[in-house]
């Protein structure tokens, strides 16, 4: 699989995978060590071909992508769920698979700066995705499905939003769950 956008990770094991599974060029940031070199080699990218964000899935990848997305205009976001990215403890775009790594990849989105407000708190209780004990877990589920990576009930509807996902995606993903969810008693 070839990506023409380059692909933003934290560290050098990140890019390692992430060679190792499709064909692109990576910018490490250094974790939080984002200096002027690295923060001009990004915009730079972003003009040339743009840009994929792909953080870990944690709260240090979280404010890596906050920071990197409000510098850049139209970045694109990829996203692990933390189940993918752990390994012994250890969250990282390192320890995820080849096969998630690319199914992440198909599942880029686009970052909408001016975004209607199509998904509404309603839409989160009416399908589960808050207010019940199975909200989390639904969440994360769903944003697996969509590819838009896990949030709290908050945050969740946010990335509903702002990463475009359409009524039509959004009702297949509680469709494809539900599905998936009746088959194993979850």
């Amino acid at each position: 699989m070839i990506i023409k956008e380059v692909i933003i990770v934290e560290g050098k094991d990140d890019e390692r995978v992430i060679k190792n599974s499709v064909d692109a060029e990576v910018i490490t940031t250094s974790g939080w060590g984002l200096n002027d070199r690295i923060i001009k080699r990004i915009i730079e990218a972003n003009k040339r071909c743009g840009i994929i964000i792909f953080t870990d899935p944690d709260f240090a990848g979280e404010k890596i992508r906050e920071r990197l997305s409000k510098m850049l205009d139209n970045p694109k976001h990829a996203f692990l769920s933390k189940e993918e990215a752990t390994k012994n403890d250890n969250i990282g775009i390192e320890n995820a698979s080849k096969e998630s790594v690319i199914n992440a990849l198909k599942k880029v989105r686009p970052e909408k700066r001016d975004y209607d407000k199509t998904f509404t708190n309603e839409d989160m209780f009416e399908n589960g995705l808050t207010g019940n004990n199975n909200a989390a877990i639904n969440r994360n589920e769903i944003g697996k499905i969509l590819g838009i990576g896990y949030g709290n009930s908050k945050q969740f509807l946010k990335r509903l939003n702002k990463y475009g996902v359409t009524r039509r995606e959004f009702e297949n993903a509680i469709n494809e769950y539900n599905a998936i969810a009746n088959n194993t008693n979850i």
